[in-house]
């Protein structure tokens, strides 16, 4: 009986650090994809925009809203402060957030602390009359207080199941957005894999790699001709890279053994 209650115990402590992991990174990425965006829009097209919007809510598997209209505000709002949208960044910072709170006794206070300050401040910018005025500024916060997390958690919590199960939610996620984001962009993909791309769709190539966090690590290893079997090459298959899907799928097997 004692041994199936601790079994039982110990599966939703797993079960919560996996998810709260998951929802954290989950969060991160979409800050960090509609940061690129913002930026985009001040170099492209409204025309070449709107494309790249319906892009971004396939690669993010979010419903596109049910009137057809995909604009820059409405986008934006959906994907950040829309409470109906369970993969918005308020919704998976509330859901990690309430995950850790679940199993509070397995981490430290400054997990917790952190945790929590990254949800209040999103519900601020949520509750603020100014809404996203300062959206890069929230953006990055939002990236920052992830990092910082993680950063908290490696360095307060020992290094056994728990924190291995939290390594597992983080990069399950991480190799499944990768995934779909390479896969949404070769779809739009007009010619040749060994081409080098110009004009304005670099800018487009080089917003996926930013939205990878994989700019300057791929100028560093390709220099900045972007071709597109180079890039998938680099996102998919390095084993260095934190965000190639290779590096992620080595670190659930790590993670998993």
């Amino acid at each position: 009986m004692n041994d199936h209650l601790q079994t039982t115990m110990l599966s939703r402590v797993a079960d919560s650090l996996y998810w709260m992991s998951r929802y954290l990174e989950r969060a991160e990425h979409t800050a960090r994809l509609i940061d690129v965006d913002l930026q985009l829009r001040l170099d492209q097209s409204p025309e070449t925009g709107s494309g790249r919007w319906l892009g971004l809510l396939q690669a993010l598997q979010v419903p596109a809203p049910e009137n057809g209209v995909i604009d820059a505000e409405t986008l934006t709002y959906l994907l950040t402060l829309d409470r109906t949208n369970p993969s918005s960044i308020i919704s998976c910072v509330a859901a990690a957030r309430e995950n850790l709170r679940q199993v509070r006794e397995q981490c430290g206070s400054d997990m917790w602390e952190q945790l929590n300050r990254l949800f209040l401040q999103v519900k601020s910018t949520a509750s603020s009359d100014a809404g996203l005025l300062d959206s890069y500024v929230f953006f990055r916060a939002v990236q920052d207080g992830a990092h910082l997390f993680h950063g908290v958690t490696d360095s307060t919590m020992s290094h056994g199941e728990g924190w291995h199960y939290i390594q597992l939610g983080r990069f399950v996620e991480r190799a499944d957005a990768v995934a779909r984001l390479i896969g949404t962009q070769f779809n739009r993909l007009p010619h040749a894999l060994d081409q080098a791309v110009e004009s304005e769709e670099y800018l487009e190539w080089v917003g996926l790699l930013k939205s990878c966090a994989a700019f300057q690590a791929y100028c560093k290893a390709h220099t900045a001709e972007l071709r597109p079997l180079r890039v998938a090459e680099f996102l998919l298959l390095n084993p260095g890279f934190p965000h190639s899907v290779r590096f992620s799928v080595d670190m659930v097997n790590t993670a998993l053994r």
